[in-house]
């Protein structure tokens, strides 16, 4: 019978499996503005009903939206895949952290429950947007999946000092990490709308999106300092050899 806490874990794995699948097996979306996350064709549009005589173009003051270059796909492909692997790290490690260091201080539990239950409604995020926009899931999720639970039970077992540094390490690199893409994202804006592109109503929600939940991972980094996490010994040889290994992670995961 598998123990209570390593159910969340098999979720988790298997919702990315399952929208791996749903990658394979469905059409790809039509929406080729750049209101769409994952813009696959420039194919023009034509109207073939011709304007009054007299009436203007509702137009004039706007060229509609630009469709998205191979560059700037790209990108959005990379954000939403590393995304995705990050978010299934962190629903692990705290399934990983959690019997441990509850069982040392039951106290901890609502907390650790709280920034678990936000990392796996962040994941549930990019799965669909991984699905919606016919973006691959990285192909070492199986590799981050066993990483990712023995790093959260190897320093839940080494304390709640160590477990709470692993959470700041993690959040420092993840939040710099989500920064990065939101500002990448309003630099497209920024051009579109200097150009009198118009920006789709998905667009921002997806730059609205980032921008929660960075917040919300940088609150779990206030959680783990007001929790200790420098007071891990050796704090600095801890979170720097975790924050190494996030960099690396985030490296391969765009790419792979």
């Amino acid at each position: 019978m598998l123990r209570p806490a390593t159910r969340p874990a098999l979720a988790a794995t298997r919702q990315v499996r399952q929208c791996a699948a749903r990658f394979l097996s469905s059409p790809a979306s039509p929406d080729t503005s750049s209101s769409s996350v994952n813009n696959a064709s420039t194919t023009p549009r034509t109207n073939s009903t011709s304007p009054p005589p007299n009436s203007k173009s509702s137009s004039t003051n706007s060229k509609g939206k630009k469709p998205l270059t191979a560059e700037q796909r790209e990108f959005l492909s990379s954000a939403l895949r590393v995304n995705q692997a990050g978010e299934l790290a962190a629903t692990l490690i705290y399934t990983g952290q959690t019997p441990p260091l509850v069982t040392r201080d039951p106290s901890l539990r609502p907390l650790m429950k709280h920034m678990y239950d936000q990392e796996a409604a962040h994941l549930r995020t990019f799965n669909d947007l991984i699905y919606r926009h016919r973006v691959r899931p990285t192909a070492l999720y199986p590799l981050w999946s066993v990483m990712a639970s023995g790093l959260g039970w190897g320093t839940a077992m080494l304390g709640k000092e160590a477990a709470m540094a692993c959470t700041e390490a993690v959040e420092t690199e993840i939040g710099g990490h989500y920064n990065a893409q939101i500002r990448r994202l309003l630099e497209m804006v920024s051009e579109w709308e200097a150009e009198g592109y118009e920006v789709g109503a998905e667009f921002r929600d997806l730059i609205n999106t980032l921008r929660r939940i960075r917040d919300e991972e940088l609150e779990h980094l206030d959680h783990a300092v007001e929790h200790d996490a420098q007071k891990a010994e050796p704090h600095w040889l801890l979170t720097g050899v975790i924050r190494a290994g996030c960099r690396g992670a985030i490296w391969v995961s765009e790419r792979v």
